[in-house]
């Protein structure tokens, strides 16, 4: 359900993406040119119908972020990049950001950190069809 792409050995990993996570990877590519992206389809979590592109988790490492010293100004900038996916009718409804300069990534890989999933979805407001 992710995708990881290193730029010093450009990889893939998990299972394939749909559109929407395809259309995440090439934006934040082409916008961050990031040294380490993954793009998690965190959907499976949530009470959605199965294969939904609905909740993402994004982990984006830029030098690109070296001018923009706070997460929210990190933030800001990819949810500008990816504007289209996150607006009121697009297909993404929760999004889910680590954004970080190469340096303080490899500090987080340093101390034994990473990033892990998100928390499972507890119920929502009942308004989305259940799973099948």
């Amino acid at each position: 359900y992710f995708r990881s792409i290193m730029s010093s050995a450009t990889r893939f990993s998990g299972g394939g993406g749909g559109p929407v996570s395809e259309a995440i990877t090439t934006k934040l590519q082409q916008a961050f040119s990031p040294t380490h992206l993954e793009v998690r389809n965190e959907s499976h979590m949530h009470n959605v119908p199965q294969n939904s592109e609905t909740h993402f988790k994004v982990i984006v490492i830029s030098d690109k972020f070296k001018d923009a010293k706070t997460p929210i100004k990190r933030h800001r900038l990819i949810n500008e990049t990816l504007r289209e996916e996150v607006a009121a009718d697009g297909p993404v409804h929760a999004l889910s950001i680590v954004a970080m300069t190469p340096d303080k990534w490899q500090a987080k890989l340093d101390q034994g950190e990473s990033v892990g999933p998100s928390p499972n979805c507890r119920g929502g407001d009942g308004s989305l069809p259940p799973k099948h």
